[in-house]
């Protein structure tokens, strides 16, 4: 038996653009909730939102939705993480008073009518077709899986790398620590002069934005979007990556959306190679039971995550 390596280089590059994508929107949700405590179950509404900003922004004109400019891919990042980002600073500012379970409730009805518009609002959103033709970076390369797979990873894996260092540097600076003694005791923070308020509003904007971006590059990767890629469930994964890997560090959001995005893409192989294709679609579900239970393990054994957090005690602000 012969192995195709270049199969095999051009699916672990692939794998690897999933994966970058993920770190991107995991990254995003541990500055909320690692940094900020800010616990947001709408994670795919504002991922959808920067996805079809960008998308709407750069396609090509086709029948079923508004055609639009042709923006170049850059400019359409930029509009989706604007979008998300804009979007976010709507739901903080009705939600600012909110906490823990209620703030979770209000961004989970906020992500709910986000995908029923995404479903109805066909002229301008394609409705369940979605919107097709949307460019792909070095498309040109599509009849050679392996280049293109390669330069796929080699620029998101770049915005991935750049945002990680980026946020390590702003989460490490005054506006960090900051951040971080007003999760951990807003009242002493407020006897400080530090606004409460205002840093949880920021990191709940720059988190939303983030999370637009990683939506953009999903619909540059794929070329077709629809609703049903930003299902419930990606809300669930996005939040397994984040606890299995340990938040309230960068490491961990890293760590946990490879290894979330490697089990994921594994139980796809299994069911395609082991379950007949007329069962798949019934059978889909049970990836997350299997995540949930490897995730319930994990945590047995790693209950703050594998890469916990370092507590510090003092130089908060």
């Amino acid at each position: 038996m012969t192995i195709d390596l270049a199969g095999l280089l051009a699916y672990a590059a692939s794998f690897g653009v999933l994966a970058a994508i993920n770190v991107v929107i995991c990254l995003s949700l541990e500055l909320q909730w690692g940094r900020a405590g800010l616990f947001n179950a709408g994670v795919a509404g504002f991922v959808a939102v920067g996805a079809y900003a960008s998308a709407l922004l750069t396609a090509e004109p086709a029948a079923g939705h508004l055609a639009g400019p042709g923006l170049p891919v850059i400019a359409g990042l930029a509009a989706g993480s604007v979008t998300a980002g804009a979007l976010s600073v709507a739901v903080g500012s009705l939600a600012r008073r909110l906490r823990g379970d209620y703030l979770a409730i209000a961004t989970f009805g906020a992500a709910v009518v986000l995908e029923l518009l995404l479903r109805n609002l066909t002229p301008l959103t394609g409705g369940p077709l979605g919107l097709a033709f949307i460019p792909r970076p070095f498309a040109g390369l599509a009849d050679r899986p392996l280049a293109f797979a390669l330069a796929s990873f080699a620029w998101v894996g770049f915005i991935a790398l750049v945002l990680y260092v980026g946020i390590g540097r702003l989460v490490d600076g005054p506006w960090g620590r900051t951040l971080r003694a007003v999760r951990d005791d807003e009242r002493a923070a407020a006897s400080l002069g530090k606004s409460p308020v205002r840093f949880r509003l920021e990191a709940f904007a720059l988190g939303g934005a983030l999370m637009g971006l990683g939506g953009a590059l999903k619909a540059h990767t794929l070329g077709f979007i629809a609703p049903e890629h930003f299902p419930p469930t990606l809300t669930f994964q996005v939040w397994a990556m984040l606890v299995l890997g340990g938040a309230g560090r960068r490491q961990g959001a890293v760590l946990g959306a490879v290894l979330v995005t490697a089990l994921w893409s594994a139980t796809d192989l299994l069911l395609a190679f082991f379950v007949p294709a007329g069962a798949q679609a019934q059978l889909a579900p049970l990836r997350i039971v299997v995540v949930g239970a490897l995730l319930a393990l994990g945590l047995l054994w790693r209950p703050r995550g594998l890469l916990a957090e370092r507590l510090r005690v003092s130089r908060y602000l």
